[in-house]
This record gives structure tokens, sequence and C-alpha cells, in this order.
């Protein structure tokens, strides 16, 4: 782990991820007591423009501040990206390693499901999905959840049909242990690099997909989030630029940590390929 954590530190770009992962996080946590009024009062005149006095990044058609709710919003995108990927990592990471385990009909009926999943675009299911249930924060979770796991499936199962065939998970077998304690115990923590990387990559596309439902007017109407300010300024664009480009600068700047993140675990877990690219 320490080795790990001193390559990782070595790349340059890694940390920058880090470092602006980081950032992103202080001020989620810091919106409370920087604006402790929270993002849903009327502080100004609807429309004032960015760099105002008493509105640093301008208001909104109500007057509420543009500022706070970035700050807060940056709370409720962050935490519908982390929850809905762990939950698309349990899925698929379940699905992935008994298909790959297991083998046979198994495999082709998980495989089979996942196919089927993989045959209608993300976005478009995500959306039938929220317009179909009340939009609401479980249900953006379980949505994004749900068209977020089967890429995931076939990377554990392609990582658990190579291990499954090592000395030490088949001298797992021949010593009497169950199928669930060494598909746990055994070859699952041997798997862990690929899944880290993706779920780094998954936290960046489910930010990105609950904008976009949100742009839609699909997101939770009752919580502030980046992507419900910019679903909101839609109509108003032309007129008030920054309602639209403050939060989605804060997206583009999330996102893209996330993804530094993500390159820098792949050089780090997969040195080989690190070396294939000059690094």
């Amino acid at each position: 782990m320490n080795s790990y954590l001193r390559l990782f530190l070595r790349h340059r770009s890694g940390v920058m991820g880090l470092a602006i992962i980081a950032l992103v996080f202080a001020i989620a946590l810091g919106a409370g007591f920087a604006f402790p009024s929270g993002p849903w009062d009327m502080v100004n005149a609807p429309f004032t423009p960015p760099f105002s006095d008493g509105s640093l990044l301008g208001t909104d058609m109500l007057g509420r501040d543009i500022a706070a709710g970035v700050a807060h919003g940056a709370r409720m995108s962050l935490l519908l990206g982390v929850v809905s990927t762990v939950v698309a990592l349990v899925i698929g990471t379940t699905i992935g390693a008994f298909a790959g385990y297991f083998g046979g009909q198994v495999d082709n009926l998980l495989m089979g499901l996942t196919e089927i999943f993989q045959t209608i675009p993300s976005f478009l299911l995500a959306v039938v999905l929220v317009a179909t249930f009340k939009p609401s924060v479980a249900t953006i979770v379980w949505t994004i959840a749900i068209v977020s796991w089967p890429p995931l499936a076939r990377l554990v199962r392609a990582e658990f049909l190579t291990l499954k065939q090592r000395e030490f998970v088949q001298a797992a077998a021949l010593s009497g242990q169950s199928n669930m304690r060494i598909i746990f115990s055994q070859v699952l923590p041997n798997s862990l690099s690929p899944i880290i990387v993706s779920a780094s990559l998954m936290t960046a596309s489910a930010i990105l997909l609950e904008s976009g439902l949100s742009f839609l007017g699909l997101g939770d109407p009752n919580v502030m989030s980046w992507g419900f300010i910019i679903g909101a300024s839609r109509s108003v664009m032309a007129d008030a630029w920054w309602m639209s480009a403050f939060p989605g600068f804060a997206i583009m700047l999330t996102v893209l940590a996330l993804n530094l993140i993500g390159e820098a675990l792949t050089d780090v877990m997969n040195p080989k390929l690190s070396q294939a690219r000059g690094k």
C-alpha cells in the first residue's frame, strides 16, 4: 500500500486531480459556514451580474445566490456521484464475480442480462426510468447505478476468468473452502485494482449523468445540485449566462479531476501499461 501511495504521489496529474477533489470536498463541507442562510434564500435582486456588491457569482431569476448554490450543490452532486457508484459497484462486482467464477449456464444467464442492459443507450434508459418514477434523490441514485453497472460486470468477469485458474484459488478449493469464501476472500481481493480505477471514472460519469437529467427537468426539485442550477437556467441562458457557467465549470473541474485520478491509478496499479505509454 505504501509503495502504491509513493508511486501515486509521483504522478503529477494524479496529485493535481487529488488536490482539486480535496478542494471540492472542502467547499462542500464548508458551505454551511460560508453561506449559513442556505442556497434557497433570496439575497439580492433577480439576475444580478457576477462580482456585484453582495453577489460574488451573481443571482438567478429569483434572486438566489449562485455562489451559495454552487457550494451547497457540491454536497449533493458529490453525494449522488459517490452513492450511485457504490451501488453500481456492488451490483456489477457481484454479477461479474459470479459469472466469471461459476461459468457455464450461470455465466450465460448473467452475461445475457448484462447484454440486455447494454443494448439500450444509458442516457435514454436513465431518462425513461426517472420519468417513469417520481424524480427524487433515491430514484436518481438507483437509475444511475442501473445504467452504470454493466461495463463493470464485464470487467470483473474477465478478471475472475483469469484468476480462478491460478494455483492459490485451486489450493483454496482443494482445502475445502466454500465457493462464496473463495470468491470474496481469495479472488475478489486480487481483482480490486481495476475495480478501484473504474470507481473513480464511474463517479465522474454519475455526476455528468445527474447533470444531464437535471438539465432536462428530471432532477429532484427539492435539493440543490449543480445539475439543478443548470437545469433551472436552461430558459434564461442568453440573459443570465452565469447561472449555467459557474456550476458547469464546477462540474467540468470535478470530472476532470476524477479522470486524472483514474489515469494515475491505472498507471500505478498497472506498471506494464505505464511503461508502454512511456511514463
